[in-house]
């Protein structure tokens, strides 16, 4: 069975930082990544690492702030956050693509890490 599980959410005031974790088990992916989404919105794409090639994507929102990595032998991906806004706090999603290669498709996800960044 796959799943997907998160950790690492909470709150922060803004200019801090948080590190989320996503741990992956029951297969491997082509790629991990992460969403995310705000009340009242539509969810978002965040940033996402290819897991062989290591080839990285971010949103413009946040380029410099944010860095994802991963570990391929935990079978984990991290999102490092630095100098956190309010307008980042949403529910952040774990999201992985199992097809052989990347295809920006994503078709597993965890339950959702909860960010909130107050002013």
């Amino acid at each position: 069975q796959v799943q997907l599980v998160e950790s690492g959410g909470g709150l922060v005031q803004a200019g801090g930082s948080l590190r989320l974790s996503c741990a992956a088990s029951g297969r491997t992916f082509s790629a991990m990544g992460w969403f995310r989404q705000a009340p009242g919105k539509e969810r978002e794409f965040v940033a996402i690492i290819s897991w062989r090639g290591g080839r990285i994507n971010y949103a413009d929102s946040v380029k410099g702030r944010f860095t994802i990595s991963r570990d391929n032998a935990k079978n984990t991906v991290y999102l490092q956050m630095n100098n956190l806004k309010p307008e980042d706090t949403a529910l952040y999603y774990c999201a992985a693509d199992s097809r052989p290669v990347p295809t920006g498709r994503y078709d597993s996800w965890g339950q959702g890490t909860q960010v909130t960044v107050s002013s």
